[in-house]
């Protein structure tokens, strides 16, 4: 399979703890691209959680971009 790699990330990576009410709280911490051959991706860390959080890759959704990556609780 060939895949073409983009220089614009496909996902973003997301450190997601969860706190009072069954809420959690969704902090961007890099992005991710599709390697060449497609059985994987290539990650770029900008910051690194501590303490538990779940680590999330999502697919970047154009359309709604700017609210994802300003984080929050979600």
């Amino acid at each position: 399979m060939t895949v073409t790699q983009s220089k614009k990330p496909t996902h973003r990576i997301f450190a997601v703890r969860k706190i009072a009410n069954d809420k959690a709280f969704w902090t961007e911490i890099g992005s991710a691209w599709p390697n060449k051959d497609g059985k994987g991706f290539s990650l770029k860390f900008n910051l690194m959680p501590v303490g538990e959080a779940d680590i999330v890759l999502r697919e970047i959704d154009p359309d709604h971009e700017s609210v994802e990556a300003e984080g929050g609780a979600q």
